[in-house]
């Protein structure tokens, strides 16, 4: 039976940037389908015991940083350790991720997710400025007018409100997360994990 993954992420994240093409090579190496929900983790994390960067202990702040550069070395993947416009807003960008998940294409939706965090931690770029976003939204193949409309429509910014709520339910805590027939995987370096579970 063909597998699917719900896949909860920010895109603030660093760790969901990392995973990102691990990710993507593993559903399509297993034939598994992906839904992406970009859901807000400023309600996540009062939820679930969790803290913004920004409140958290110097000493995991240090310890992020550490593993931030163990995981660039290891993957050998290009990531600004302290990108200039981060943390950003990412709602508008959220928001036109799920606009095109609803309204367009599953797929494209994971794509333009991809191309903004590459947006926030390789390419440096404020993806919370009208101009910045749309010319993202551009470069993956979409057209930012329509996508950009339709993210500003009630309907889609119920649909986050929904999405977060749903994650919160199921147990989400942290981004990314992984959700394969109810099972969690929480973060990047739980995808030999994730592999097993499709392989299953």
């Amino acid at each position: 039976m063909p597998k699917h993954i719900d896949y909860y992420v920010s895109l603030m994240s660093p760790w969901t940037y990392l995973g990102s093409a691990r990710i993507e090579a593993l559903a399509a190496r297993h034939g598994a389908s992906m839904t992406i929900w970009p859901v807000d983790f400023g309600q996540v994390f009062p939820a679930s015991g969790g803290l913004p960067l920004a409140r958290r202990a110097p000493q995991r702040q240090a310890y992020r940083m550490m593993e931030l550069k163990r995981w660039r070395a290891h993957l050998g993947v290009p990531i600004n350790l302290e990108p200039k416009f981060f943390p950003g807003n990412e709602l508008p960008a959220a928001r036109s991720v799920i606009a095109v998940r609803e309204k367009i294409d599953g797929a494209k939706a994971i794509a333009l997710a991809h191309a903004v965090l590459r947006g926030v931690w390789e390419e440096d770029k404020d993806v919370g400025a009208p101009d910045v976003l749309a010319a993202i939204i551009a470069g993956a193949g979409l057209d930012p007018r329509q996508v950009m409309a339709l993210a500003e429509s009630p309907e889609i910014a119920g649909r986050r409100e929904a999405d977060t709520g749903r994650a919160i339910d199921l147990g989400v805590f942290g981004a990314p997360s992984y959700v394969i027939d109810g099972e969690i995987f929480w973060g990047q370096d739980r995808l030999e994990f994730v592999d097993r579970k499709l392989a299953a």
